[in-house]
Parts: C-alpha cells; sequence; structure tokens
C-alpha cells in the first residue's frame, strides 16, 4: 500500500512533461516570423510569363529649356580591340572591292574598244580588194605600182627636191589607175572618209582634185587639137606628095 503512492508519481512526471509540450504547442509564447525578401528589384523570374507585355508608355512633352531625360541616360558604348579590328578590316575589303570592280570595268572597256577596232580594220581591208568576179590580181598589180613608181624616182633623180618628191607618186599613181583601177577606186574612197573627218583638207583635196581634173582636160583637148592639127598637114604633105608624083608622069 505504501508503494502506490510512489508508482503515482512516477507515472504523473511523464504525462506532465507531454501535457507541458502539448500546451507548448498549441500556444506558443514567442512569434515565428516567416523570411523577408531582400530588399532593391524582384528578381527576374527565368519561366516566359503568361501574359503579354504591357505597351510602353508614352513620354510626356518636355519643355524647350529642360534637356530630355532618354539623351541625358543615354549609355555609353564602349569599343573592344576586337570590334576595332572588325571594322578596319571590313573597310579594308570595301576599298578593295571597289577598286577591283572598277579595274574590271576599264580592262572589260579596253578590250571592248580593241575588239571593236580590229573588226573595224579587218572589214576596211576586206573593202579594199576587189570583187571576185573581176579579173584584176592585186599581186602582179602592185609589183608593176611600184616598179613604175621605182622608175619615176629614176627619171627624176637628178632634178629638184620637189620634182623627185612629186614624179616618183604621180607616176604610180597613174599606173595603179591603170593596173589596178578597182582598188584604186576602193582606196581613194576610204581616203576620201577620213578626209572628211577634217573639212580643212577635204576642202583643199576637193580644190587640189578640180585643178587637176581641169589640166587633164585642158590636156586632152590640146592633144586633140595638136592630133588634129598634126593629121591635117600629114594629109595636105601626101597630098603634095601624090600631085607631084601625078606631074612627074
Amino acid at each position: 500500500m505504501a508503494a502506490r503512492p510512489l508508482l503515482r508519481q512516477r507515472n504523473l512526471v511523464p504525462t506532465l512533461t507531454a501535457a507541458c509540450a502539448i500546451t507548448t504547442l498549441v500556444y506558443p509564447r514567442t512569434t515565428v516570423h516567416a523570411e523577408a525578401p531582400p530588399p532593391g528589384p524582384p528578381p527576374q523570374l527565368s519561366r516566359k510569363p503568361i501574359y503579354d507585355d504591357l505597351p510602353p508608355r508614352r513620354s510626356e512633352p518636355q519643355p524647350p529649356g529642360q534637356p530630355s531625360s532618354s539623351s541625358s541616360a543615354a549609355p555609353t558604348t564602349t569599343t573592344t580591340p576586337t570590334s576595332r579590328l572588325a571594322s578596319q578590316i571590313r573597310r579594308a575589303r570595301l576599298t578593295l572591292h571597289s577598286y577591283t570592280s572598277a579595274g574590271e570595268t576599264r580592262l572589260n572597256g579596253f578590250m571592248s574598244a580593241l575588239l571593236t577596232h580590229e573588226r573595224s580594220f579587218t572589214s576596211t581591208l576586206a573593202s579594199l580588194a576587189p570583187p571576185p568576179e573581176s579579173r584584176e590580181r592585186l599581186m602582179p598589180g602592185a609589183l608593176y605600182v611600184l616598179v613604175a613608181a621605182m622608175s619615176g624616182s629614176i627619171l627624176a633623180r637628178n632634178r629638184n627636191l620637189v620634182l623627185r618628191a612629186t614624179v616618183p607618186l604621180a607616176v604610180g599613181v597613174g599606173a595603179a589607175w591603170a593596173v589596178l583601177p578597182l582598188t584604186t577606186g576602193n582606196v581613194a574612197d576610204l581616203v576620201w572618209r577620213y578626209e572628211e573627218r577634217v573639212p580643212v583638207v577635204a576642202e583643199n583635196h576637193l580644190r587640189v582634185r578640180g585643178a587637176a581634173v581641169q589640166g587633164w582636160r585642158q590636156i586632152r583637148d590640146g592633144g586633140k587639137r595638136v592630133k588634129g592639127w598634126s593629121d591635117e598637114r600629114v594629109r595636105e604633105g601626101r597630098e603634095a606628095v601624090e600631085g607631084w608624083v601625078r606631074k612627074g608622069r
């Protein structure tokens, strides 16, 4: 009987301890605070927002005396050595490309002009040749003209400078008109086309040609008159001889 109170006291201590713990949990004496967000702007979420971005606000017009906040708050950009090197390389490439394009254009123009002159030269030479249906041959005729010019030079070798320069040329041109009339006519037409580009030369050529034609006509008419006079004298002499012969019989 005396041991029962002791057993009750031993069972009472765990009971009181459990009751105090329950009371502390249910009715706490101290307040527990949650962690507050750190000061400053809220951290940006890495996830994509589900709402559309709000339209930007229109900036209110500022008075003319006050500087704009955007210009004053413009961030200053700093260039790195890599960006400077890239800009220099880009500038060098553009300069090289422009010079290359200009050189290619000039080369194409030069080649086009060269081909045009070559085509004009070949067509001009082809136009000087006589037509195939004519029996005019260039090779023997050119040799005859050369021999005639050399003979004129030999004839005028003891004369003055003017005759030594003009006589071979005149004899050669005359032989060319006699031996190669078609080729000489084509050459004369070509020379006249080039002379038309210089009006002074063309006028002098026409004047000289007119004088030469007029002189040739006068020489031809004089030759006809001389021939007629000589024929008349020969006829009169023959008649006189025939009369003497009749009288002598």
